[in-house]
């Protein structure tokens, strides 16, 4: 497959970089980096401009901070400039990654995502008698720098972007020449991509008919649970091999026992929350609401919330656990 070339002029374009301060803006709270940027914001795109002509770009600057969503984790967000910079180069590379993804991956896709992939794993789940997760272990914390330099390299023949993705790939690590902060545009760009050469060999090599997707979260099918299994050890020696990464245990299981799959339980005939979506549906509720009445959050904010939760809790069998909750906050 052909390597893009001569991506930074486009890239580093004064349209692009004024479209990638839009996007890095877009639905966040406004706050003073991003105020201080924006009134600078002729100055600090040409800064930005010139640095990755230059190909020498400010990256690092990350605040830490701990979500308990559904589990514990340590998201790293960039600074401001540092999103910019980010939607910048995805601006432009993303058609390129796209390319190389199957049908069936769905994260961090136009046109995919947490629906998208539900839907088919419940078409799959239909046809299907059984089916065999595999989940990678801490994934984001496991991806090796030099591995994923190699992919960039193939897909990539622009040095000084290459060099670009370096210093944001060496700008974070969890142990020597490991991992990739949760929460940076580029990490979900590059772990997607990471697996997307795994998906490629399940499906061209292994040749798994009934396989989906979304980041590290893996389902295959079949009829053979005894064929599964011997798919699954496979997979798994592949990627230990080439990606260097390790699977948890697998799980094997019937199709009428239901499927655990982005906070769903899918069943031959329904679709419910797993019980610890069901809590995250009623705790974020809850407070949503408790800072719509306290002030805190204005009516735009608070649906700005609001509707993506109940789109989530929506995508299952609960019109009574939305009512239920719903009236008891309204008699609050």
């Amino acid at each position: 497959m052909k390597r893009d070339s001569n991506l930074i002029k486009k890239i580093a374009d004064p349209d692009n970089l004024r479209l990638a301060f839009w996007k890095a803006k877009k639905g966040k709270s406004v706050n003073q980096q991003m105020l201080l940027y924006q009134n600078n914001l002729d100055s600090n795109l040409h800064e930005l401009r010139e640095s990755l002509l230059n190909g020498n770009v400010s990256v690092g600057n990350y605040n830490y901070f701990t979500i308990f969503d559904p589990k514990e984790r340590v998201i790293c967000a960039a600074a401001f400039g540092e999103r910019v910079l980010h939607h910048a180069l995805m601006n432009v590379c993303h058609a390129n990654f796209e390319r190389f993804q199957i049908f069936h991956s769905y994260a961090s896709r136009i046109g995919k995502g947490t629906y998208a992939a539900l839907e088919q794993a419940r078409i799959y789940q239909k046809r299907y008698a059984w089916f065999l997760k595999l989940d990678i272990r801490k994934y984001f914390d496991n991806i090796d720098h030099s591995v994923l330099n190699r992919q960039l390299s193939r897909r990539f023949k622009d040095k000084l972007l290459l060099h670009i993705f370096k210093q944001i790939i060496d700008s974070y690590h969890t142990s020597p020449n490991k991992g990739l902060p949760i929460g940076n545009l580029t990490s979900q760009y590059f772990a997607n991509h990471y697996l997307s050469v795994a998906d490629h060999y399940a499906k061209e090599n292994l040749q798994i008919p009934a396989y989906v997707r979304y980041m590290d979260d893996i389902i295959i099918w079949s009829d053979d649970k005894n064929d599964l299994l011997l798919l699954g050890k496979e997979f798994q020696q592949y990627v230990s091999d080439y990606l260097k990464l390790e699977l948890k245990p697998f799980c094997l299981n019937s199709c009428r026992k239901g499927l655990s799959f982005l906070g769903y339980r899918l069943y031959l005939d329904r679709v419910k929350l797993s019980n610890r979506s069901k809590k995250r549906f009623t705790d974020k509720f809850k407070r949503y609401t408790v800072y719509l009445n306290s002030g805190l959050w204005e009516q735009d904010v608070y649906q700005r919330h609001i509707l993506p939760l109940l789109a989530f809790a929506g995508h299952a069998d609960t019109y009574s656990l939305r009512n239920k909750i719903i009236n008891r906050e309204i008699k609050n």
